[in-house]
């Protein structure tokens, strides 16, 4: 699957569980957060079970098949 890039458009970060939702890897916010709590996300290659941890510019998310690259 070819990654996913996502802009932040000058903003300084963005939570993951609105990343995974504003990006279509997840249909809704709730279930982005159930995913985020089982484990089944990455960030820069580590498990991250934060909901609202703050996806800043150059880092990879991964859940599943898709790979998100945040861009400043």
């Amino acid at each position: 699957m070819k990654p996913i890039s996502f802009n932040l458009c000058d903003a300084p970060y963005i939570p993951l569980c609105d990343l995974l939702k504003t990006v279509g890897v997840t249909d809704s916010g709730g279930q982005a957060k159930m995913l985020i709590a089982a484990g089944e996300v990455r960030r820069n290659g580590e498990v991250e079970t934060r909901k609202t941890a703050k996806i800043r510019s150059g880092e990879i998310i991964t859940l599943g098949e898709a790979t998100i690259q945040v861009l400043p």
